[in-house]
């Protein structure tokens, strides 16, 4: 069974009222209050009631989350065959750190403001095109793809592509994932019946 200790520490990571949490097990806000602070012991049947409340309400507040739910919609690309001067001007309007390169509509590569800086570096970088210097293209998924396997992703790759028949849906970074699974968590937060 898990630690009592962790009573107080799930259930105000969870948002819950001590009350809806003793309403839930049927006991006073007292008894809840003494177990959280560790000054008298639930019975074996309240100690899996009450984790058994919390554990049925995290499963509400990490969802199954999908790449289409925290993926951003607003997708810009660079042609493979625009000059290095064209993509920094790019790079600067947007205030992206990377793009995905596309070729006739196909995803060749990808270009970062690293490969950009090395490549500018020589006198004769801005007349180069993207296509010399571009970089792996980043991993493609489909839109049903496990948001939390994004995670793992984007530990080893800068953003990942969600593509459907061929065609960009979106993009996923470190901080659109951070984003989505913030707001979804304080969405499910706010959730029906449950008052701050």
């Amino acid at each position: 069974m898990d630690e009592l200790s962790d009573i107080r520490r799930r259930r105000l990571a969870l948002g819950i009222p001590v009350r809806e949490l003793a309403r839930a097990v049927g006991r006073s806000v007292a008894t809840i209050s003494r177990i959280e602070r560790g000054r008298i012991r639930p019975s074996y049947e309240l100690a899996q009631g009450l984790f058994g409340y919390l554990e049925a309400r995290e499963g509400e507040a990490t969802p199954d989350l999908e790449a289409r739910d925290v993926m951003n919609t607003q997708v810009v690309t660079l042609e493979a065959s625009h000059t290095l001067g064209a993509a920094a001007s790019l790079m600067e309007q947007k205030g992206y750190s990377q793009f995905p390169v596309v070729d006739g509509g196909k995803v060749t590569g990808s270009l970062s403001d690293v490969a950009l800086l090395r490549a500018l570096a020589d006198p004769r970088g801005r007349r180069e095109r993207v296509r010399s210097i571009q970089e792996p293209a980043y991993p493609q998924v489909g839109e049903e793809f496990p948001a939390d396997l994004l995670a793992s992703l984007l530990g080893r790759y800068p953003a990942v592509l969600i593509v459907e028949r061929g065609e960009i849906r979106g993009i996923v970074t470190k901080m659109d994932l951070i984003r989505g699974l913030r707001l979804t968590t304080l969405r499910r937060r706010a959730a029906p019946g449950s008052p701050g």
